[in-house]
């Protein structure tokens, strides 16, 4: 028996119950990675991104073969691409971990279908949340659609599963297929290279995800509550980037953190809101297009004035912590989290700009934005989100510097000279200007 293991956000070895299936096939395993920009409704990986995946992809292909199995890369519309490498190595069985997203949902349920009824033992499995998103309801039988509430549900449910160990043997199958040259997807960006300091901040890769984990969890998790909002400090894990390419899994995370010494509470937490994200997902594929809250819908986003959006991507607002937040994101494809959310509300609330102007600029610059965190992030902070900051709550970035960063310690590693830039708007005229149209809103003014 020949067993195709269709790897997609999920690019390790260990925990990874579509590739344990596969380990004991006499007749070897295909594993195989579709670079899929075709497939109807399936959103284009951003630039930040794609340089990530090129790396995660070489460090996948070595940890592979290792065992001698080749990654066999293909691109096209994944169902297309998965029935030939089948038909092409004669596959008895197709096997990969579950996603969430809309399109993904139904392209894996129709693939499933149609390999299904050609007779191929086709299954998936659950590995990239903690609990699979139907399962948790509210006492009606609805979706939850508040944090708290849908994390004590979590909390209830039977402890999630223990991750499975990387498998300690696997076979290739017996006939070599043709792969495409990574190089020649042309993921990483050249003329210029912008992704130059990239590499001093991050090694994408399995190994490295699970280094950071074990350096976290070691030196710096007591202090995770505490220290996670001050700016200058680095006290967050630094896992994000790999648990959305699937470097590490959730369960991973979870059950690793709970044997660790010290609170861990408050992390587990920031793991459960990423949870509620996809969960959210899951129940509202069009997260990323689509207000949650519709009366949003006839909110009066201000006309995009391109010198003042070019000004807040390129970090010259005049605001130091909005400009060192923006820097610090274009240089190293991430940007600390409390940084997120002052430079969202400064575009959403200031600015008065649509919130999907911001998360589709997040999603073309950091190497961790995923289809589930990013627009429902983006959401919260624009005040039409699910669980979502009141919409009165205008972060002043001035105030948000002196208590996040009140050293400066952060605004002179970014951007040193945004002391001396003018301000590109009159912080307490665009707050009474939010405050009215979100009011207008609320109360269902035109």
């Amino acid at each position: 028996m020949t067993t195709l293991v269709w790897f997609r956000d999920d690019l390790r070895l260990a925990d990874n119950p579509a590739l344990s299936v596969g380990r004991d096939d006499a007749d070897g395993v295909v594993c195989l990675y579709v670079h899929d920009e075709e497939s109807p409704g399936i959103r284009s990986l951003g630039a930040a991104a794609r340089w990530w995946l090129h790396h995660s992809l070489r460090s996948l292909a070595a940890s592979l073969a290792e065992w001698g199995v080749p990654l066999v890369l293909r691109t096209g519309a994944a169902d297309a691409v998965v029935r030939e490498v089948v038909a092409e190595v004669g596959a008895d069985a197709v096997v990969w971990n579950r996603r969430y997203g809309g399109a993904e949902r139904l392209l894996d349920a129709a693939l499933k279908k149609g390999l299904r009824d050609d007779g191929i033992d086709t299954r998936s499995f659950p590995a990239g949340m903690l609990h699979e998103p139907w399962t948790i309801q509210t006492s009606g039988g609805t979706p939850f659609q508040v944090y708290s509430a849908f994390w004590r549900a979590c909390l209830r449910m039977p402890e999630p599963r223990h991750p499975l160990p990387a498998p300690d043997t696997l076979t290739a199958a017996k006939r070599q297929l043709r792969s495409d040259d990574l190089d020649s997807w042309g993921l990483l960006p050249h003329d210029p290279d912008w992704a130059s300091e990239f590499g001093q901040r991050w090694t994408p890769g399995e190994k490295s995800a699970t280094a950071a984990l074990t350096s976290f969890l070691a030196e710096r998790v007591d202090d995770y509550a505490d220290g996670r909002d001050m700016l200058a400090l680095p006290a967050t894990s630094g896992l994000s980037p790999h648990l959305r390419w699937g470097e590490i899994s959730p369960h991973t995370i979870w059950h690793r953190a709970r044997a660790a010494e010290g609170d861990v509470q408050g992390f587990l937490g920031e793991l459960g809101w990423r949870e509620f994200a996809w969960y959210t997902l899951f129940h509202r594929p069009g997260l990323a297009e689509e207000n949650i809250d519709r009366r949003f819908d006839r909110f009066e986003w201000a006309e995009p004035e391109q010198e003042l959006l070019d000004a807040w991507r390129k970090g010259r607002t005049g605001f130091p912590v909005v400009d060192a937040g923006m820097r610090e994101l274009w240089r190293t494809g991430t940007m600390h989290n409390r940084a997120r959310m002052i430079t969202a509300s400064f575009l959403t609330k200031n600015l008065l700009l649509d919130w999907r102007i911001g998360e589709s600029w997040f999603w073309d610059t950091l190497v961790d934005a995923d289809a589930a965190n990013n627009p429902f992030n983006w959401q919260w902070v624009a005040g039409c989100g699910a669980d979502a900051a009141p919409y009165f709550r205008v972060f002043n970035p001035l105030l948000q510097q002196k208590k996040f960063d009140p050293h400066g310690t952060y605004v002179q590693r970014w951007a040193p000279e945004s002391e001396g830039l003018d301000p590109i708007v009159d912080l307490k005229e665009t707050r009474r200007r939010a405050l009215a149209a979100f009011d207008a809103t609320k109360n269902g003014r035109p």
